[in-house]
């Protein structure tokens, strides 16, 4: 199978439909659930599809762990290439790896101004012009209002797309039906797309359902979950 071809029959053009076309330039996109559900995986699979179509993309990780990482994206890539036959898939991956950059910050320890600070030198200094940045693992619920503020004027000044990967930073919190943690609340108003992960016993799947849609309040299915094998987007 050639890249285009991979690109069109990827799931991600259903979970791009259910949210009306995808997340957009300027906004900010979230997944949320409950640990170990699957949120990074899911992450890394809409990282890989926007690098197969030639995107640059920055991923910052809040975990500690970048090798972690590194070995998410080869695993996903070789879940995807190997299930399609992917032609060429060596040289395939080696352009997608010049065209993501991964940084590890300390939420602890830096600020969001840093943080914002460091990925707009890459950007215009660096002459690494991203498309998407990925905020892996990073306590969105522990930040302030006006930190969540700073980062939608980023991508909005930068021109890009942001989406988190979201987890309950403290024990002991609430969930709502479509496994949104409560502590999400107070944010919707800032987020353009939050999507929930909740697994399906019965499915013995991850459900992901569209809980903000470019800040319509929703509640239905993507069309798509993720499957409990891998953890990546599928019909």
């Amino acid at each position: 199978m050639q890249v285009n071809e991979l690109i069109s029959n990827s799931p991600i053009r259903v979970f791009e439909e259910s949210i009306n076309g995808g997340l957009g330039k300027g906004n900010i996109g979230v997944l949320a659930s409950r640990h170990g559900i699957g949120k990074t995986a899911c992450l890394v699979h809409i990282a890989t599809d926007k690098l197969l179509q030639g995107q640059h993309l920055i991923h910052v990780s809040f975990s500690g762990n970048v090798e972690h990482v590194l070995n998410w994206y080869k695993e996903v890539f070789r879940e995807i290439s190997q299930y399609k036959s992917l032609d060429d898939a060596f040289a395939v991956y080696n352009t997608m790896r010049e065209n993501r950059v991964v940084m590890n910050f300390s939420q602890e320890n830096v600020s969001v101004d840093r943080i914002i600070s460091s990925l707009s030198t890459l950007i215009r200094q660096g002459a690494f012009q991203a498309d998407a940045v990925l905020f892996d693992g990073y306590h969105l619920t522990k930040a302030t209002e006006e930190d969540v503020r700073k980062i939608k004027a980023f991508a909005q000044e930068m021109n890009i797309e942001v989406w988190f990967s979201v987890s309950p930073a403290v024990q002991g919190v609430g969930y709502d039906e479509f496994g949104v943690p409560e502590t999400m609340a107070p944010l919707k108003d800032l987020i353009d797309v939050l999507v929930g992960l909740k697994y399906n016993e019965e499915k013995s799947k991850v459900i992901m359902t569209v809980v903000q849609d470019h800040h319509s309040r929703v509640s239905h299915p993507t069309g798509v979950t993720l499957d409990p094998r891998t953890m990546l987007i599928t019909d």
